[in-house]
């Protein structure tokens, strides 16, 4: 009844590393491309820079499937509420990367009509900048997404971003 050595090896760990380690290995983004950053995006999923080995190979095109969204391109003023609508029917945890000049400040788009930077409404937790970004960006950033789910940090949780009063609807 003391101590006896074990003939089968085996692993220790908590419950908690193997969530993260599952959910870390185990991404399924949610593109939103509306633009030339989305031309990107697609080259990042082809066999040349191969996001899969990443760990983010499926492309879910349902919100309630996904736990990254990408946003990439320019967001105008009509087409926010149905982004913050799928943004808020993905199930937490959840990240989001703002791919591009414009997703992130509006790029040249400075006019009333486009959201000069989609973290005005969805808290963003990776920024990727460029016009468009390369491939390479992309995988940086998801890479980046993967130590946050390391370290347990979502931007989601956190309190919302307050919406511009120069926006006419509710959200």
């Amino acid at each position: 009844m003391g101590l006896e050595e074990i003939q089968v090896p085996f692993v220790t760990t908590t419950l908690n590393a193997v969530i993260k380690w599952g959910r870390k290995n185990s991404l399924f983004p949610m593109p939103f491309g509306v633009a030339c950053c989305a031309i990107e995006m697609m080259s990042t999923l082809a066999s040349r820079f191969d996001l899969a080995r990443f760990g983010a190979e499926v492309i879910r095109f349902s919100p309630r499937q996904a736990d990254l969204m990408i946003v990439s391109g320019r967001i105008c003023i009509k087409t926010m509420p149905v982004l913050y609508n799928i943004w808020e029917q993905m199930p937490e945890p959840k990240w989001c990367i703002s791919m591009g000049a414009c997703a992130s400040s509006g790029g040249l788009f400075d006019t009333y009509t486009m959201v000069q930077g989609v973290d005005r409404f969805i808290p963003v937790d990776v920024y990727i900048p460029g016009c468009p970004p390369r491939p390479e960006s992309l995988i940086d950033a998801v890479m980046k997404i993967q130590e946050l789910i390391d370290k347990g940090q979502s931007k989601s949780k956190s309190v919302r971003p307050k919406i511009d009063s120069k926006y006419e609807y509710e959200i």
